[in-house]
């Protein structure tokens, strides 16, 4: 928990350094924090800070955005919180929690938060090094797993796939906190049995550990997630296709969670909407440049959002007819 504590706060402290509304000089900084370089987050987050970058400007000044590393949902969440960035990227589930105060915010309602868009599915890959002869759930019994950052939603969605498979997370199994590419790098070296991933498919650090050794994505599928779903309501059933990752010969049942575009309630409210605005009129030109930009649309910019817009956004979708 000290090492999340340190960084949270380095990145509060490097978001600082290009805060905020304020302009310098022909320029507005906005900041985008997302996650680690082995997953979706970030690339995705390079791709439409570049196009915000390129296609905005208010009052004649450029808008100039950056995109930050961060820890993923739960820290990115509690950033927002803190006005320690202008915007992020955080599963569905997680903000809603986060916004209610319940699950890993219990008691810590983040009231301040607010929704810019829905972004894409984030697929959950349980994937697993085929030499560890996992068969079934309950073969990861006495196995090592990764789940990420203790607080983290992967690490509450390992808590609760083990719950409902009637297994412990301290007694059954060997649990790992290392991040995507440092859980691929121990599969690698055969020092982790497998890693719960959640992030848009294909992901790099999983492509790069496919092309060069034998793993499989275990299936989540049956009656034990059904139960799940009931825990964890934003998780839907979806399918990771075949030939998603070299190896992979059959489609894999699987379940996923929306991202959200996130930001808090001191945006200036037409930067909100500009940023707005740039995304959903240009899914078409991020949809070329990355591969989960084809599951971005204007139709489903309101699907997992449970929390208040942020009035800049709000303003952009009434103007669409999104809201009456």
């Amino acid at each position: 928990m000290k090492k999340i504590a340190w960084f949270v706060s380095t990145l509060f402290m490097a978001a600082c350094l290009f805060s905020s509304q304020a302009a310098a000089g022909d320029r507005i900084f906005f900041g985008i924090a997302t996650g680690g370089t082995g997953g979706t987050y970030y690339p995705l987050g390079g791709m439409l800070a570049q196009m915000i970058s390129n296609k905005v400007v208010i009052d004649g000044k450029k808008l100039s955005a950056t995109v930050e590393t961060g820890n993923a949902s739960v820290a990115n969440a509690t950033l927002l919180s803190r006005n320690g960035i202008e915007s992020a990227f955080v599963a569905a589930d997680i903000l809603d929690a986060a916004y209610k105060g319940t699950k890993q915010f219990e008691g810590k309602k983040l009231k301040n938060l607010r929704a810019l868009g829905a972004l894409y599915p984030e697929t959950v890959q349980l994937v697993v090094r085929a030499s560890a002869g996992i068969k079934t759930f309950t073969g990861f019994k006495g196995k090592s797993i990764s789940s990420g950052s203790p607080g983290s939603g992967q690490w509450q969605l390992l808590g609760d796939l083990l719950s409902v498979y009637g297994m412990d997370r301290k007694t059954d199994i060997k649990e790992d906190y290392s991040s995507f590419s440092q859980s691929v790098e121990k599969i690698k070296d055969g020092n982790l049995d497998a890693a719960l991933i959640t992030a848009g498919t294909p992901t790099a650090s999983v492509l790069e550990l496919a092309n060069h050794h034998d793993i499989m994505i275990f299936p989540l599928a049956g009656n034990p997630i059904k139960t799940l779903q009931k825990v964890q309501p934003y998780y839907v059933r979806v399918i990771l296709p075949a030939n998603t990752y070299k190896g992979q010969a059959e489609d894999v049942e699987t379940i996923a969670v929306r991202a959200i575009w996130s930001t808090h309630d001191q945006l200036d409210d037409t930067i909100a909407y500009n940023v707005v605005k740039a995304l959903y009129e240009n899914t078409d030109t991020l949809a070329k440049v990355h591969v989960k930009g084809k599951e971005i649309s204007l139709e489903k910019a309101l699907e997992s959002v449970s929390i208040p817009l942020h009035p800049g956004a709000e303003k952009y979708y009434r103007e669409k007819g999104l809201i009456q």
